[in-house]
């Protein structure tokens, strides 16, 4: 799964990166990103040959809902049956996004111990999850954008610490994941797939991770572990 995420980088860097333009909603670097908070993505404007960035709440609540109690448990997509899910499958045709981070973190357990890494591509660059959105709206008409990570089998690093990771596309996939005329389900499930394990790191980080409330860069730095957690790795 994927519950928690950084994405360090300004958002002029993000806007220049993705070739994305966005309106005046602004935000700065994030180190803890977790459900039901705003997260940037981006999406294909319709009519026009232009990515937008903008900000939706992590959790996605499909249109028809009666209510947003579900949104925290809508975090993440699993690729492999999205197209057939209510919640997803329209999403997945016709509502895809980007969702730009530059690392994310799972949880190893140890006894009764769980120790957190963070995982990272090219040593910290810039990279895009598998993203659905929706749009519901309250009884008062108004409208509440929300989104989803599509998850994915772990590859040769992430596997040793979770058997479930985000998707991260690969940058040639992007225009056509956001491409709002192609709304075959199929062919976007073919872009689903684990990332190269070459292009990827890992390593364990300080438990501050685990607290919402802790949002900086000691969140993400690496730690020494204990040898018995490092084993995880030989």
């Amino acid at each position: 799964m994927c519950g928690r995420y950084r994405l360090s980088r300004r958002k002029q860097l993000v806007e220049e990166y993705f070739d994305a333009a966005s309106g005046d909603e602004d935000w700065g670097p994030r180190y803890n990103i977790a459900p039901t908070q705003p997260v940037p993505v981006i999406r294909q404007h319709p009519r026009e040959p232009v990515r937008d960035l903008s900000l939706v709440r992590w959790g996605l609540v499909p249109s028809w809902a009666k209510d947003t109690s579900a949104a925290a448990r809508m975090i993440n997509a699993r690729s492999e049956t999205a197209a057939a899910k209510p919640v997803f499958r329209d999403a997945l045709r016709f509502r895809r996004c980007l969702v730009p981070a530059d690392g994310f973190y799972e949880w190893s357990r140890t006894g009764k111990a769980k120790q957190p890494y963070c995982f990272e591509v090219n040593d910290g660059e810039l990279f895009a999850f598998a993203g659905l959105w929706d749009r519901w709206r309250d009884p008062n008409g108004t409208a509440v954008e929300t989104c989803s990570i599509l998850t994915t089998a772990p590859n040769a690093v992430t596997a040793p610490v979770h058997d479930r990771v985000p998707v991260i596309l690969d940058p040639d996939s992007y225009d056509l994941w956001l491409d709002p005329g192609m709304n075959n389900a199929a062919a976007a499930s073919e872009m689903l797939k684990p990332y190269d394990a070459r292009a990827m790191q890992c390593y364990p980080i300080s438990t501050r991770i685990n607290s919402v409330a802790n949002d900086d860069e000691e969140c993400s730095r690496p730690v020494e572990i204990a040898n018995a957690q490092n084993r995880l790795f030989t």
